[in-house]
């Protein structure tokens, strides 16, 4: 239940994200490293009082600009190590489309059950959740993790030991907090998408 066999049990902060133009328009945002808008700038900033005064045992970020910028404004860039696995699903030639763009083409796709050419499967990015959960798992306490939509989407259910489809089911909107932790033995969801 924690990563040291001490007592404290471990939580993961999941948190999302601000806005972006790209989130805002639904176009897959994988690994363009596109800004915050202004909006997503102060959803960042809201998270900062919601944060405070909360000890977090390790803080890990992605490194896209996007979810360092909302790590730095919730106030825990001081303490927060890049961690590349936290990148966001490579979506290969769909980067930047629309679902409804990519439908066009391609009738029925749907980035959980699809190929996606020159990008990542969702066992690829499942494999990478599964190596942050791990490197989470070193800590006791509280460890946030400042990511995108769909990764921590498939993160949370890796956690859960299901199939990483199961995200597909879990929406996550911008500037999200969530909470991953345990029911007694069992990992369980604490708070979603809040």
């Amino acid at each position: 239940m924690t990563g040291s066999g001490n007592t404290r049990p471990l939580e993961i902060w999941l948190i999302r994200h601000g806005e972006t133009e790209w989130s805002k328009s639904g176009q897959h945002t994988g690994r363009t490293d596109i800004p915050l808008t202004a909006e997503g700038e102060k959803a960042a900033i809201a998270l900062k009082p919601r944060l405070e005064g909360i000890q977090f045992d390790a803080v890990f970020t992605s490194p896209m600009q996007r979810a360092r910028e909302t790590c730095r404004l919730a106030g825990l860039d001081s303490s927060a190590v890049i961690e590349p696995n936290l990148k966001e699903w490579d979506y290969g030639i769909y980067e930047g489309k629309t679902t409804k763009e990519i439908q066009k083409d391609t009738p029925g796709w749907s980035i959980w059950t699809s190929s996606i050419p020159e990008g990542e499967s969702i066992e690829q990015a499942a494999d990478r959740a599964r190596e942050v959960i791990a490197a989470a798992s070193q800590f006791e306490g509280r460890v946030a993790l400042f990511a995108h939509g769909h990764i921590l989407r498939i993160l949370a259910a890796c956690w859960l030991n299901d199939d990483p489809t199961l995200a597909k089911h879990l929406v996550l909107g911008t500037s999200s907090l969530c909470i991953l932790g345990f029911e007694r033995t069992t990992r369980a969801l604490l708070r979603w998408n809040g």
